[in-house]
């Protein structure tokens, strides 16, 4: 595994946004040949919302997207929880969305096409971006990817008592505790938190994810997949066995890491050709 390799036929750049807390670092990943418009993604990096940052792009699996999909990535370097908690990544994550969806002609992607998606807490912030848009009637998100998501604040049959490699009970406790510290612990946990709390999936993108069967996020995964397509949307899960977290990326050379990358490589081609949603044009907001 090679961290943080720009691949040849690539180009990248950066730009800065202003947010509410502050500027955000925009990492821009784009084919050298990009001819017309193509599929926008917003792709979150993990790390358990405390570490981690946007160039991890280039060693998970959307660096295929712009290699071998023809699309333009935008990976934000959302402020970590070590110096700012909940709602700060999530309310980043939506700015940074609205800028793309804002600057569509410059980045040469499409406006209804623009996708979301991320490994880890990455996953865990796709979910709540999505119940974020729908709720708040933003940005219409395409279709959304979040791979072994980091979605439930509370232990669940999988992520208790876990000593699987990479990701564990302990680590999960500790990143989840330091992510809510500012919360209200009289009042429930809001569902952007955590996306597992939320009761109504209706009106959200179809979905593709994958997670392995001896991770902690195993369960939260399936569950996540299963709420979707109980509301009618969607939704599709591939589960590998002996996989633990982030194997994918720390084992990209075992076969079966290989092709978990190529059958997610082919459920995004697949939603490329499939999965469109138009923005609300802003005279839809007027009133005579």
């Amino acid at each position: 595994m090679k961290l943080f390799f720009k691949p040849k036929g690539v180009r990248a750049e950066y730009r800065y946004i202003p947010t509410a807390h502050g500027k955000l670092k925009l990492l821009i990943v784009k084919p050298e040949q990009l001819n017309g418009q193509t599929t926008g993604v917003l792709w979150i990096h993990g790390g358990g919302f405390a570490t981690g940052m946007a160039e991890m792009v280039y060693m998970g699996r959307a660096i295929d997207l712009v290699t071998k999909a023809n699309s333009v990535v935008v990976s934000p370097a959302y402020r970590l929880s070590l110096r700012a908690p909940y709602p700060v990544a999530l309310e980043q994550c939506h700015q940074a969305l609205v800028w793309m969806k804002e600057h569509a002609s410059e980045l040469q992607i499409r406006d209804d096409q623009l996708m979301v998606g991320g490994e880890s807490a990455g996953g865990g912030l796709t979910a709540a971006l999505c119940l974020y848009e729908r709720d708040h009637d933003g940005v219409k998100i395409a279709f959304q990817m979040p791979l072994y998501p980091m979605l439930d604040c509370y232990d669940t049959v999988t992520s208790a008592d876990n000593h699987a490699p990479i990701w564990n009970t302990r680590r999960n406790h500790q990143a989840w505790k330091l992510y809510l510290r500012k919360l209200d612990k009289s009042q429930p946990i809001p569902v952007y938190a955590s996306p597992a709390r939320c009761k109504d999936y209706r009106g959200l993108p179809p979905c593709y994810s994958f997670v392995g069967n001896i991770e902690p996020f195993y369960q939260e995964t399936v569950d996540y997949i299963d709420n979707l397509k109980k509301a009618g949307i969607d939704a599709k899960l591939d589960i590998y066995p002996d996989f633990y977290h982030a194997y994918d990326m720390v084992r990209d050379k075992k076969p079966l890491a290989k092709k978990a990358a190529e059958n997610f490589l082919a459920c995004f081609c697949e939603a490329q050709n499939s999965c469109f949603r138009e923005q609300k044009k802003e005279s839809d907001n007027r009133t005579d």
